[in-house]
């Protein structure tokens, strides 16, 4: 078994820290529009893991790209314990490996698509999914599920950070297409009949 390469390891850390940072600061709201819905800090941040994985897909695989997952989700979940509550070190675990893992086989599967469906479909399903499996599961029972006066409800942060978070998915597409260039790509794998 060979050691971790220079390009694994800067995945890792960053998907580390990423999925660190946002446990941390989903805690904190920015602001609440009622037509946008609450946004937290979370939702500047987490995108990040999105495009970490989208890259580390380009360049590895899908295999590769799941150690980085996996590498994430055990470091992530164990300093989000000592940062956040736990009921979101667990939400955010259980949302991170779903929607993670969804936006590798979305990605895969088109991978010889053009060249921007890959990165945006994946990332727009997984965060869709992992948004909604997060706030679900660190909320409800903290805040009301639907919005019943002040103060924000699981439904208006569902929203607000999946809007967010949908127009990371787009923004990500600029730097994806950048380093496009600089990332050899994993060779497609065929499969023998």
């Amino acid at each position: 078994m060979t050691g971790i390469s220079r390009g694994m390891a800067i995945a890792v850390a960053a998907m580390v820290g990423a999925v660190a940072l946002s446990n941390y600061v989903v805690q904190f709201e920015i602001f609440t529009l009622s037509v946008l819905g609450t946004v937290t800090w979370g939702a500047l941040t987490y995108p990040v893991t999105f495009f970490v994985t989208d890259l580390a897909n380009r360049a590895f695989g899908p295999q590769r790209a799941r150690q980085v997952i996996y590498a994430g989700f055990a470091v992530g979940v164990v300093v989000s314990l000592l940062l956040a509550p736990w009921r979101i070190a667990v939400a955010s675990g259980t949302a991170f490996l779903v929607g993670q893992l969804l936006d590798i086989a979305v990605f895969n599967r088109l991978r010889q698509a053009p060249w921007w469906q890959a990165p945006f479909a994946g990332s727009a399903l997984g965060s869709i999914i992992d948004t909604v499996l997060f706030f679900c599961v660190a909320f409800i029972g903290i805040f009301p599920l639907l919005p019943a006066g002040l103060g924000p409800s699981v439904l208006s942060l569902i929203q607000g950070d999946l809007i967010v978070k949908l127009s990371f998915a787009l923004f990500f597409l600029a730097p994806f297409r950048a380093l496009m260039g600089r990332i050899v790509p994993m060779k497609p794998i065929t499969a023998s009949r």
